[in-house]
């Protein structure tokens, strides 16, 4: 996350190194591997395929192998100022990516329809995941981060314009809020957010 963000300022996709994806990188990206090391990498930093290996309980071979995709597409390079002789050093390129799912989910290829629900889908699984993980460490964090965690769900009846709208609002506030606290602040963590919107039937 970065750590210059002008207070109260929601900074664009570009100014955040946000990665757009097309068709060609969505090829790329959409094995539920590449998915868990690119968003290590994102989390935790540079790292050796070795390293992602025991962190996501893999093999260094199909580590290794995923990061060179990975860089096929563009989405990690060498980090060349950590390895120290032949050993190599991975990290992300860009912050985040971003993808507008509508426009994959009508393609007219088969392949990009099903290479978009597998990340859809990853992504929806590492949620889940995560906020697990919280729910079963919460005692370990001091009382005040156990109090101002939330897990909360609403039902508002929309339009699908006001649904995108509020969604839009929603990133906006989240983002305006980066920068304000500077890396290694005591007391502070990083927050992770997660936002879910769709439609429900109501019959």
């Amino acid at each position: 996350m970065p750590s210059n963000e002008p207070e109260g300022r929601a900074p664009g996709a570009d100014e955040m190194n946000i990665h757009k994806i097309d068709v060609r990188t969505l090829r790329g990206l959409a094995h539920p591997l590449r998915i868990r090391l690119l968003n290590a990498l994102r989390e935790f930093g540079p790292a050796t395929a070795s390293g992602l290996a025991e962190r996501l309980s893999e093999s260094s071979g199909a580590t290794s192998y995923h990061l060179r995709q990975l860089a096929t597409y563009g989405f990690v390079e060498d980090a060349p100022e950590r390895g120290k002789g032949r050993e190599r050093w991975w990290k992300a390129v860009h912050m985040g990516t971003t993808l507008d799912s509508s426009s994959f989910l009508d393609h007219p290829d088969a392949e990009v329809r099903g290479a978009i629900g597998v990340l859809l889908h990853e992504s929806a699984s590492t949620h889940a995941q995560e906020l697990n993980t919280w729910l079963g460490t919460m005692h370990e964090w001091p009382e005040e981060w156990r109090e101002s965690f939330d897990l909360s769900d609403f039902k508002v009846r929309l339009t699908p314009e006001l649904s995108q709208e509020l969604a839009q609002k929603i990133q906006d506030l989240v983002n305006s809020y980066r920068g304000r606290v500077p890396e290694g602040t005591e007391g502070s963590a990083v927050v992770r957010t997660h936002l879910h919107m769709f439609p429900r039937p109501t019959e």
